[in-house]
């Protein structure tokens, strides 16, 4: 993209008269978060009559077309996976396990995936780098192993203050997302030195890493003037050491993307994990692949879930809407042929503590290999081409988990991170 493109120019450029929509975030913060903002309603984008990652083959009408392309498959088809009884990026890696990882990602292989979008712990490698360095190798490798491809992130803007607290906190009603890094490196431009040193250690080891996807700079840190400021200088450094691995911002919508294209980034990003309606959702992927098609940039959906009712993340969910449901929204990505990553690979209850009250869980596979839907699973592998699944369901709670039963709702918990 040549020059510098405003907000409002990115928007033109995108959809026109339609532009409110991709002005709305596809995700909301948690209310108890200390850096909260107003809800909005959800985007979405890429699609109709190209795949994910092509670059500018598609429509050129000005007119959003009307209809996707309904047979090839979807080139960019991935997870996003935390271990399931992680709570945080921390816990992830200070606590990692090659055989869960062996198992977990053995599953993302049953659903024909090649790709999963995954993340450090800024907090774990001021820790000890040498034993993060060589985690996250295994990743790598098995990922490889499996066909996999690594979207990897170097920090994660959502979430509450990485204290020792929250990142060693493993009760089910307590546990947490953690930011990185901490509130206080980011507000002190003389802490910075170190933040950058993780940048460069990272980017000598892995820029052209062919296991990894795409190098992710950090998720959403459009919701806080300090993040977008601290993470505008880490993008700096994070350039001049780029590699072949293609660059990324973690976005609720595209129009935020404006920013992170002026920082060098090469994928735009848009997270859209709930919509209303089936209508609502093709209005937006329809938007998008306009999008795509004007500004010449592969476009990921990477983060989505499932139709269900409420407005907003924190509507009152009745049972049925508690629970996973994929494929009501997985025939709707595949036709319009966008690369995509589910929340999440491994069932678990959602990382939000507000969202646990209300027994929301979600994912695919329970740690057995049992999946809790059968026609999920059989939608999300149909992206590849291939719709059969074969494999027990049960569509129960974990045990491990039975405190987040709908049944439990009353229980009291502290306000957590972002929904998921």
């Amino acid at each position: 993209m040549n020059g510098r493109t405003s907000r409002r120019g990115f928007l033109v450029k995108g959809i026109g008269a339609s532009a409110g929509g991709l002005l709305t975030a596809g995700t909301v913060r948690d209310a108890g978060d200390e850096r909260a903002r107003t809800p909005r309603e959800g985007t979405g984008t890429n699609g109709a009559r190209r795949t994910a990652g092509s670059t500018g083959e598609g429509t050129t009408n000005d007119v959003l077309p009307d209809e996707f392309d309904t047979n090839a498959p979807v080139d960019v088809r991935g997870a996003i996976y935390v271990p399931t009884r992680a709570f945080n990026r921390y816990q992830m890696w200070h606590d990692y396990d090659p055989d869960v990882t062996e198992r977990d990602l053995g599953y993302a292989e049953r659903l024909n995936l090649n790709a999963i979008r995954t993340w450090m712990s800024y907090q774990y490698w001021l820790q000890d780098p040498e034993g993060h360095e060589q985690a996250l190798e295994h990743f790598l490798d098995t990922a490889d192993d499996y066909g996999l491809r690594v979207v990897l992130g170097l920090h994660d803007s959502i979430g509450l203050e990485p204290t020792y607290e929250n990142l060693v906190q493993d009760d089910l009603l307590k546990g947490v997302h953690t930011f990185s890094p901490a509130t206080r490196t980011m507000l002190n431009e003389n802490l910075w030195e170190k933040p950058r040193e993780y940048v460069r250690w990272f980017m000598r080891r892995y820029s052209d890493d062919d296991r990894l996807l795409a190098i992710e700079l950090t998720n959403e840190p459009g919701w806080n003037r300090k993040d977008m400021r601290f993470m505008e200088e880490m993008a700096k450094t994070l350039t001049v050491y780029r590699g072949d691995v293609p660059l990324t911002v973690g976005s609720t919508s595209l129009a935020n993307n404006t920013h992170f294209l002026e920082w060098g980034m090469d994928i735009l990003q848009f997270h859209y994990n709930f919509a209303n309606t089936p209508a609502q959702y093709r209005r937006m992927l329809r938007q998008a692949n306009h999008v795509i098609t004007k500004m010449d940039k592969p476009v990921w959906l990477s983060e989505w879930q499932r139709i269900r009712p409420g407005d907003g993340f924190f509507a009152n969910l009745d049972d049925g809407s508690a629970v996973p449901d994929y494929s009501s929204l997985a025939p709707l990505i595949q036709k319009a042929g966008i690369g995509n990553f589910f929340w999440s690979l491994m069932l678990k209850p959602a990382y939000s503590a507000k969202l646990r009250r209300q027994g929301v869980i979600n994912g695919i596979f329970h740690e057995d290999g049992s999946v809790w839907s059968r026609d999920d699973a059989k939608a999300i592998k149909a992206m590849s081409g291939d719709a059969s699944f074969d494999g027990p369901e049960r569509q129960e709670y974990p045990e491990w988990a039975a405190e987040v039963k709908p049944s439990r709702r009353g229980v009291d918990a502290p306000d957590g991170p972002r929904p998921r």
